[in-house]
């Protein structure tokens, strides 16, 4: 038979109608248009609504004086909206990243009594998990809530340790450590000896590897950090150079047109796009030089080139954003300046011990001390021990995910109850353990919004009186949803990050 001529293939080519790869390109435009569209109608007919009812959705609120006095934070009488804002949400990551370490560690805890041989443990575990975790969060911060407050009245003799740990109905006043001016001078250290700490356990890993020796590659890694942490207590001082060098950086960026960061904005955003690009070509090109795409292919190609022009054209029509990014590396490097900038034996970390003052009627607590006020305790309890419930159900779950022939084949090789939890149950169990708890964490977040009923300040109970006072509500309700949004991605993608790490590599 001889080949069909180029004439005949096209007289038998499929009509643009009935072509799966035309249909396909037509529906998804078409369909991206008709959301857009709508999404557009609607945003209109939201708009003239609103101000036919005479609603101002304006932000300017936030650049506004407002009369609101908060009970603790950075700034209780903030000056504006969006300071007040930026107080509520400080106490609510401060909230949210402790709870989230301790109800971390009391759930690991709490999971492993579950699995204890020992009778008491065992039990002690299931009513922890099955009282706390069945009691609604609202009702048990109350519940913590009038317990603290029914606490004797604060005096100079408070307990249960005077000058350590003072218990009272104003809350719980403990020492407390925190960074000094020569903290930034030391993280350099540490930092420097977390990159020698890689090469060191590449190397501990290498020889483990090709000899078969246990050389704790981790362990050593970590210890190099600890070693560079210690020297660094005492050799810090010679990074003070490096104040000069951010206020230099701080005056480059004040002497900056607007245009500079909208050229670097649209140059990094082409510059990502082409090489992505770029290296999906050539992940789908043969040895031969073959290159072979699908429609889903040329689908990503197309929308990452549509994706780089969008923020090439944000960048150039919106000054404001190019105008804020100056100001903004303005600001920090002008920041960092001043940390560096301090004398040169400055220590790293200092201590504190709690004391309390009398300068009227009453004795309080001074600001010496760790403080937990009532509200911030009653939280802080209320969110830490209900989540260690969920979390402790997720690690007993895991470890018995777990085949019991790990274990049972660790125990035949010698290693000890111990040794078999952390270098053979424990990481498998992780796999399992780690996508659910990254749901309690998310929970956590969002559950600190309940802080308003014990009068604790974080976002929601000064956006409340902020939208009382101005009457921007829907401004207000707009900036919740964008910082429980942001914080939701962000613990997502730091568990899944873990999780991507930890998962079964097939060969």
């Amino acid at each position: 038979m001889t080949a069909p001529t180029t004439q005949e293939r096209v007289s038998h080519r499929v009509p643009l109608w009935r072509d799966v790869v035309v249909l396909k390109w037509f529906t998804q435009v078409v369909l991206l248009v008709v959301v857009l569209g709508t999404m557009g109608f609607l945003a209109s007919q939201a708009g003239d609504n609103l101000r036919a009812r005479n609603i101002s959705t304006s932000f300017d609120f936030l650049e506004r004086p407002v009369d609101i006095q908060l009970s603790e934070g950075i700034d209780t009488h903030p000056d504006t909206g969006a300071r007040a804002l930026w107080t509520g949400m400080v106490n609510t990551l401060r909230m949210s990243i402790a709870g989230i370490f301790f109800a971390t560690i009391l759930g690991v805890v709490v999971g492993l009594a579950r699995l204890s041989d020992n009778w008491l443990v065992r039990r002690l575990g299931s009513m922890w998990v099955e009282t706390l975790r069945n009691i609604p969060l609202l009702v048990q911060m109350v519940f913590y809530f009038s317990v603290l407050t029914t606490l004797p009245r604060v005096g100079l003799g408070t307990g249960p340790i005077n000058g350590w740990l003072h218990v009272s109905n104003k809350g719980i006043s403990m020492p407390r450590v925190f960074i000094a001016d020569g903290f930034y001078q030391w993280l350099v250290v540490v930092l420097i000896g977390a990159v020698a700490a890689r090469f060191v356990r590449q190397h501990r890993q290498q020889i483990q590897d090709e000899t078969g020796a246990m050389t704790s590659p981790i362990l050593w890694g970590l210890g190099t950090v600890a070693l560079f942490g210690l020297v660094g207590l005492f050799v810090h001082p010679v990074f003070s150079w490096m104040g000069p060098v951010f206020g230099r950086i701080a005056d480059l960026l004040d002497s900056l047109p607007v245009i500079a960061p909208q050229l670097g904005f649209s140059a990094i955003a082409l510059g990502v796009a082409v090489t992505w690009i770029r290296r999906f070509l050539s992940a789908h090109r043969s040895a031969r030089g073959h290159l072979s795409l699908s429609d889903d292919d040329w689908f990503r190609i197309v929308f990452a080139a549509v994706a780089s022009l969008a923020v090439v054209f944000v960048a150039v029509r919106w000054t404001g954003l190019s105008a804020w990014t100056l100001d903004s590396g303005r600001d920090l490097f002008q920041v960092l300046a001043d940390k560096f900038d301090v004398d040169g034996a400055a220590r790293p970390f200092d201590a504190m011990r709690p004391d309390i003052i009398q300068k009227g009627m009453f004795p309080n607590y001074g600001k010496s001390g760790l403080t937990m006020s009532i509200g911030f305790a009653a939280v802080f309890f209320g969110v830490v021990f209900y989540t260690s419930a969920f979390i402790g159900e997720n690690v007993r779950g895991g470890i018995l995910a777990v085949p019991k022939g790990q274990s049972e084949a660790a125990k035949a090789v010698g290693l000890g109850r111990g040794q078999i939890l952390r270098h053979v149950v424990l990481p498998q169990a992780f796999r399992v353990i780690l996508p659910p708890t990254g749901n309690q964490y998310l929970n956590l977040l969002k559950n600190t919004s309940l802080a308003v009923a014990v009068g604790y300040s974080e976002l929601v109970q000064v956006g409340s009186t902020t939208y009382n006072q101005t009457g921007m509500t829907l401004p207000v309700v707009a900036i919740w949803m964008l910082f429980y949004l942001s914080c939701s991605l962000t613990i997502s993608v730091v568990v899944n990050w873990f999780n991507v790490r930890m998962r079964l590599v097939e060969r």
